[in-house]
């Protein structure tokens, strides 16, 4: 994974953002605060969603300039266009936009999983004379929707850029720029590498998180254990709040990466159970040692860049 450092402003007449979700929001909202610091120059920002109700909302706010419930109109004239659906929603989503997009347009999403959308891009835009450069900003909140937007939210995180084979320097440097204007450190990564380490580090987290609070939930004394809770459960279960739809495509859309880090997960588990059995303390405090170790490392690596760890 590399570092990408630029120092150019983002500019862009027509920018347009399908799905304005909690990341789709909290971008237009990061970007409109730039925009009025004058560190960008972005004469329109679109927002496109299914629910009129939120887009009215979000202009109400200051978040967008203009709306569209028609994904396919909204693109119309557009430079940038930003899929801030869920991953199975992309595919779609693209099948509406391909014909309506202006010959030299950037395409890019906000996916949690990349693979399936660098596929889909490449089968389905390939012949539209547009620019794709998909990307993933790491960062995000149990809450969902345009009204948990944030406009820090990408302050200080990681946004990864995937892009696909073809797409100009300029329209790579134009997604990183954007990006940047929100506060978001900028890096390039190899796909499928980007999958294997997200499955780990992020979607393998959901899934356990899920699974647990569903387990506890289904016992029969269920919601004592949740009255009781202490802060090291509310903390590891606030992640189970989090959007069903939106999990429920990820761990779809990257089913091999997951099921391979949920194995090896479960083997390790599956070793600490024994060694309960056991009663052998000496092996179960080596595993606990390390992972303080590695824990430690980790937050005072957050630490040297003044970002949160989560």
């Amino acid at each position: 994974m590399s570092g990408i450092v630029k120092k150019e402003s983002f500019k862009t007449e027509r920018l347009v953002i399908i799905g304005l979700g909690l990341i789709g929001g909290s971008l237009a909202c990061a970007l409109q605060k730039a925009r009025a610091e004058g560190r960008v120059s972005i004469t329109t920002i679109v927002g496109c969603n299914r629910s009129l109700e939120g887009l009215k909302s979000a202009q109400k706010n200051g978040l967008i300039d203009e709306f569209n419930t028609n994904a396919a109109e909204a693109v119309k004239d557009a430079d940038i266009v930003i899929l801030g659906v869920p991953v199975l929603s992309i595919r779609p989503t693209l099948e509406l936009i391909r014909d309506h997009l202006k010959p030299g347009a950037i395409v890019s999403d906000v996916g949690s999983v990349k693979q399936p959308v660098v596929d889909d891009m490449r089968e389905l835009l390939s012949d539209a004379n547009v620019h794709c450069v998909p990307a993933h900003p790491i960062a995000g909140s149990e809450q969902s929707g345009v009204t948990a937007a944030q406009v820090d939210l990408f302050n200080n995180r990681k946004v990864i850029l995937a892009p696909i084979n073809g797409s100009s320097p300029e329209s790579i440097e134009q997604i990183d720029l954007m990006w940047r204007a929100t506060g978001a450190e900028l890096f390039q990564m190899d796909v499928s590498e980007h999958d294997r380490v997200l499955a780990a580090t992020s979607h393998l987290p959901h899934l356990l998180a899920f699974s647990l609070v569903d387990t506890l939930a289904n016992q029969d004394q269920g919601w004592d254990v949740f009255k009781y809770a202490a802060g090291g459960f509310r903390d590891f279960s606030r992640i189970a709040a989090s959007d069903p739809q939106m999990w429920h495509d990820i761990f779809l859309s990257n089913r091999d990466a997951v099921v391979e880090a949920l194995d090896l997960f479960s083997s390790d588990l599956a070793k600490l159970r024994q060694n309960l059995l056991d009663e052998d303390g000496e092996s179960m405090i080596e595993v606990f040692k390390r992972a303080k170790a590695a824990r430690d490392h980790f937050a005072q690596q957050f630490q040297k860049t003044g970002s949160d760890v989560e």
